[in-house]
């Protein structure tokens, strides 16, 4: 008889650790959803220039890049719990002084700018460091369904969090709404100090340089990992340039404007929650390859706005490409979290996440120009390729194709409890 994975996966939120991380995902990603929003129209009240309000929004994006490898380092070092508490506390601070600012009436482009850039600082060393800790919560068998857990958690979050933004702007103005934000990461560092994590395995520190060496060493020796990054470097430019810009761009003018885009975008919301469900289920023999075709359908909403298709269509396929992509997102987690020794965990998971946002800057600001100057048609069918092509040159690489990971009984009452416990 068919093991239900689905109603397992969900009875880990019995596990204090399990559900104040599903909590604590859900209010943070809550927040920085909302962000962005209110930073946009706050800036274009301030000055009234797009142009300043893009240069404020893509601060934290770029600090982050910049320090991304140090936060993995230091989350491998030391502890990776009290690293996402301080993050939380500093992008905490860090809003709700752009709360002041915007309030009191004292907000200025460069003030912005440096708190944002703060705020992306303290992203850097809360990603890695989450992505390692979750091995110190759950037991081996269960990472599967707390990856997805934790999926539906952070994209639920993010469609909510975007859809408060909109309406707290209106009726609040974006000083308040920040304000809320900022409170939120607050709250979210009161859940995740509550965790109880099992003891994190250390490996004596080296020199800093050093330390990123070896964190390279280890990414760079397992293809299917290097290879998939680099192929996301140009799907991620790819799809934040069709989220972010072009999806908005036509259907504002071919379509039914935000209310349109608005229900594309909530499609893609619940794609996620139906791929996170799926997602526990799942047990494929070759993850990575599997995962693989499901970024194939990351091409279809750019392929259903060339035309573009009707908006139920473009929905459609916005729904379709969430679950798939929550369900690469399952698999990629828990094949990492399985193939990379625990100590190396937030470096490799450093690496990842610097080479997936890298490009995406730039392919916003090129997707642009090429809206710009060779309309809509051309530039969604480049977006398109660009998911396509990479992924089909993935296919032709043999340690995607054939790497397995192990799927283990389901842990008995004693053990997921003992993971819940302090050491």
């Amino acid at each position: 008889m068919a093991i239900n994975h689905v109603a397992q996966g969900l009875r880990l939120l019995a596990n204090p650790n399990v559900r104040r991380m599903f909590i604590a995902y859900v209010v943070s990603y809550t927040g920085t959803a909302m962000a962005p929003i209110a930073m946009a129209f706050g800036v274009l009240e301030l000055t009234g220039s797009a142009a300043d309000a893009a240069f404020v929004i893509a601060a934290p994006t770029a600090a982050s890049i910049v320090v991304l490898l140090i936060g993995g380092v230091i989350a491998d070092r030391t502890s990776r719990k009290r690293i996402m508490v301080l993050a939380e506390v500093t992008a905490m601070t860090a809003q709700c002084t752009i709360a002041w600012l915007f309030i009191s009436g004292n907000a200025t482009v460069p003030l912005l700018t440096g708190c944002m850039l703060i705020n992306g600082i303290a992203v850097a060393f809360h990603a890695p460091a989450a992505t390692g800790l979750i091995i110190q919560l759950v037991p081996r068998n269960e990472l599967q369904a707390t990856n997805a857990l934790l999926g539906i958690a952070r994209n639920s979050a993010v469609a909510f969090g975007a859809a408060l933004a909109g309406v707290l702007v209106a009726t609040v103005g974006p000083g308040l709404t920040l304000l809320i934000d900022g409170l939120s990461f607050g709250f979210s560092a009161i859940l995740v100090s509550l965790l109880r994590p099992v003891a994190q395995e250390r490996t004596p520190p080296q020199s800093l340089l050093r330390d990123l060496r070896l964190g390279w060493q280890e990414f760079s020796r397992h293809t299917w990992l290097w290879v998939i990054v680099l192929q996301f470097s140009l799907i991620v430019a790819a799809m934040e340039a069709v989220f972010g810009l072009l999806g908005p761009a036509v259907a504002r003018d071919m379509m039914g404007g935000p209310r349109d885009w608005g229900f594309i975008a909530s499609a893609h919301g619940i794609g996620t929650l139906l791929g996170g469900l799926l997602g526990m289920q799942l047990r494929p023999r070759h993850p990575m390859y599997v995962a693989s075709y499901c970024v194939l359908f990351f091409a279809l909403v750019p392929m259903a706005l060339i035309v573009p298709l009707a908006m139920w269509v473009v929905a459609l396929a916005a729904l379709i490409g969430g679950i798939t992509g929550q369900i690469f997102g399952v698999f990629w987690y828990t094949t990492l979290q399985q193939k990379v020794p625990a100590n190396m965990l937030s470096r490799v998971s450093a690496y990842d996440h610097l080479g997936s946002i890298a490009l995406a800057p730039l392919g916003i600001i090129l997707f642009g120009l090429l809206y710009e100057n060779g309309g809509h048609q051309l530039t969604l069918t480049v977006a398109a390729l660009v998911v396509i092509v990479p992924t089909l040159l993935v296919f032709t690489v043999q340690d995607v194709r054939r790497m397995t990971i192990e799927y283990e009984p389901p842990a008995n009452g004693s053990e997921s409890v003992a993971a819940s416990k302090s050491p």
